[in-house]
């Protein structure tokens, strides 16, 4: 070391502020360099700068700290008291500041990450269930935070940011603005009961022979209610009188197995469930189109576009009752979903 620095401090300064901007990211690499090499010489080398840059590096972190780092011996420079100290903190600053780089690095391309899905009855079954498992073993280091409630109450949390995305079935957005809605399949909503359910069998079967028994509807403020309202009122009915109003669709799976109710449901939940059966009876004009339902300005965050990748190849390869098909090729929706996650971690 070709200088000793002579510290200025008094018993009477205040303590040393390392935050006002003098002290330089440049300063913390250097240290550590000369500590790690042992000589100013072999650090500007390990450094790739010319010496006298590291000399002068290093004189200006000891006139911040007002101390001497480092003494000169037979073979080199060691760290003195007040700069084993140092070292230990800047060692310490670098490891944060690489983990921190590693971080974003790893949440950029979706290896890390929450994504906050708001679902409806009509994605829980299959569709995000499935989604999310693909996304899981491909990136396990990912959080799937899922919350189920009605539309109106999902949207909010939307657009307050709350939520990433939202899975099921796409509603009319009216006067909503800033959302944008991405179809993913269609398909019929049924009329299930359990299999022994006492009209099984009977022949010429119409809604109207349905009225009297109990029902299990969607909640009021719901698009598809609306569209059972009008059903009935086609075939001139009133809706039956005996009715539980219900989203959970492990509350209605286990009424209407257990007890005489009739559910409208999505064919694929129907499907799915061995205990439950399609009345012969069918719901004219009501289907439903599902898909997610994002911002329009906000672009999603990597891990969201990974889910949103995941759920479009899972509806392209849904095999929907009564050889519905999807509106998107499956040719197109993996493509996409493969373009989308390219980007992810590109």
């Amino acid at each position: 070391m070709d200088h000793i620095y002579e510290p200025e401090r008094t018993s009477e300064e205040q303590e040393i502020d390392l935050l006002n901007g003098r002290l330089k990211l440049r300063h913390l690499i250097v240290v550590v360099a000369v500590a790690e090499q042992g000589s100013v010489v072999r650090a500007a080398q390990h450094l790739r700068l010319a010496q006298p840059a590291v000399t002068r590096c290093l004189r200006e972190l000891e006139r911040i700290l007002d101390v001497e780092l480092f003494v000169r011996g037979p073979r080199g420079v060691s760290p003195t008291f007040y700069g084993e100290a140092f070292l230990e903190h800047a060692r310490a600053a670098l490891a944060e500041l690489r983990r921190a780089g590693e971080r974003i690095t790893d949440l950029a391309d979706g290896r890390l990450g929450t994504v906050r899905v708001g679902t409806l009855l009509a994605g829980s079954s299959q569709l995000l269930p499935r989604a999310i498992a693909d996304l899981k073993r491909a990136h396990p280091g990912v959080t799937v935070l899922v919350s189920e409630a009605t539309f109106d109450k999902q949207v909010l949390r939307l657009l307050a940011g709350e939520l990433d995305l939202i899975v099921g079935r796409l509603t009319p957005l009216g006067d909503l603005g800033g959302l944008r809605q991405i179809h993913l399949y269609s398909e019929a909503m049924r009329l299930v009961a359990r299999r022994d359910h006492p009209v099984r069998g009977r022949t010429g079967l119409g809604l109207g022979d349905l009225v009297g028994y109990p029902w299990i509807l969607p909640l009021a403020q719901t698009a598809l209610r609306q569209e059972v309202e009008r059903a009935f009122r086609a075939e001139g009915l009133d809706l039956p009188e005996d009715v539980v109003e219900c989203t959970s669709i492990l509350t209605v799976r286990t009424l209407v197995r257990e007890t005489d109710m009739i559910a409208v449901l999505p064919e694929l939940i129907a499907a799915a469930d061995g205990d439950l059966a399609p009345l012969a009876v069918p719901l004219e004009g009501i289907r439903r189109a599902v898909g997610v339902t994002v911002p329009q300005e906000r672009s999603p965050t990597p891990a969201a576009g990974l889910l949103l990748g995941y759920l479009r190849e899972r509806a392209a390869a849904l095999e929907l009752p009564g050889g519905d098909q999807n509106r998107f090729s499956r040719a197109r929706v993996s493509a996409e979903s493969v373009s989308a996650r390219s980007r992810m971690t590109s």
